[in-house]
């Protein structure tokens, strides 16, 4: 074979050669940054085994070696965002603030990322960042005088709000990229309720403007306060019968 200074000029006519880049070393968290390209991207019904390896410049089956399913990949994406979530040092006298901090930026790091929180829907996240999570939130509620029934329970039912909250939000975004405006659907939903038979529902005609006000970030700000409320309620009522 002639030596590359030797070889015959391609005509130039003819498609230039490209150069493939070089693979990489197939690891875990490089098929898991990967899927996040994706997920970012195209979003996460666009994850796939096979997705993920062509992005990667590979076959699906070489994945299989790291990483079990798509189930199990999603699994390490979802605690990889989860990951973004800073711990706050625990302090008694700041518990409430600590904990709707936490939870803020929680439903922040999965905003950041699609619909990724989909995932936490209907499994119990277990990855060592979302174990990381679940104990401070845990701790601090611990901290704040709450009743070790209502920490288990609440642990959970935070996660769903924080995670339901998030993919709401990115439903919205998705239905403003397909070119539908969410306004414009709030106010219809909004005209809707106050043209409801007033003998029929009479609150929801009275309520309807108040229904439909309100950004999404100012709403999911009053979830939290509902939810820390009453679980301070719960702590004051434990503190008040010892």
């Amino acid at each position: 074979m002639a030596a590359a200074s030797d070889a015959v000029p391609e005509p130039p006519w003819r498609t230039p050669r490209k150069v493939a880049p070089a693979r990489r070393q197939l690891s875990r968290e490089v098929i898991v940054e990967a899927a996040l390209q994706v997920l970012r991207a195209e979003g996460i019904d666009a994850v796939s085994m096979r997705r993920v390896a062509a992005e990667l410049g590979t076959g699906a089956a070489s994945l299989y070696a790291h990483v079990a399913n798509k189930d199990e990949l999603l699994d390490l994406v979802f605690d990889e965002v989860v990951g973004e979530v800073p711990i706050p040092e625990p302090d008694p006298r700041r518990w409430r603030e600590q904990v709707t901090q936490l939870w803020k930026d929680s439903h922040a790091a999965l905003a950041r990322h699609g619909d990724i929180a989909t995932v936490a829907l209907g499994t119990v996240p277990l990855g060592p960042n979302a174990l990381r999570v679940s104990e401070a939130t845990m701790a601090l509620l611990r901290l704040g005088g709450v009743p070790d029934q209502a920490v288990a329970w609440a642990v959970d039912v935070v996660g769903l709000f924080v995670a339901a909250n998030a993919v709401e939000g990115a439903v919205r975004v998705d239905r403003q990229r397909a070119g539908r405006d969410p306004q414009r659907y709030v106010e219809q939903v909004g005209r809707y309720l106050s043209e409801l038979p007033a003998d029929r529902f009479p609150t929801m005609v009275a309520l309807a403007p108040l229904m439909v006000g309100g950004g999404g970030e100012e709403r999911f700000a009053f979830g939290l306060n509902l939810l820390v409320e009453g679980l301070a309620a719960q702590a004051d009522r434990a503190a008040a019968s010892r």
